[in-house]
């Protein structure tokens, strides 16, 4: 899966979000994620993963193989 279009996936689901991807295997596949959303403010970090997840509709694990994550909210 492109990163481009986890990217507009996330921002969709989280309007203001701020993402930064990178590729880590070099084959569009294997991604880390730093995600910064004012909609994380008050959340524990797996609530805020879920977030994540929730945006990316169920591709984990098949269009998109594996997905490092960061997440905060904006300081």
């Amino acid at each position: 899966m492109a990163a481009d279009d986890i990217v507009a996936l996330i921002e969709e689901a989280l309007p203001g979000a701020s993402v930064e991807m990178r590729d880590l295997a070099g084959d569009n596949d294997h991604w880390a994620a730093k995600v910064t959303a004012p909609q994380f403010a008050g959340l524990t970090r797996v609530k805020q993963h879920k977030l994540v997840y929730d945006a990316l509709g169920g591709r984990m694990g098949g269009e998109l193989h594996a997905l490092q994550l960061t997440t905060q909210a904006p300081t």
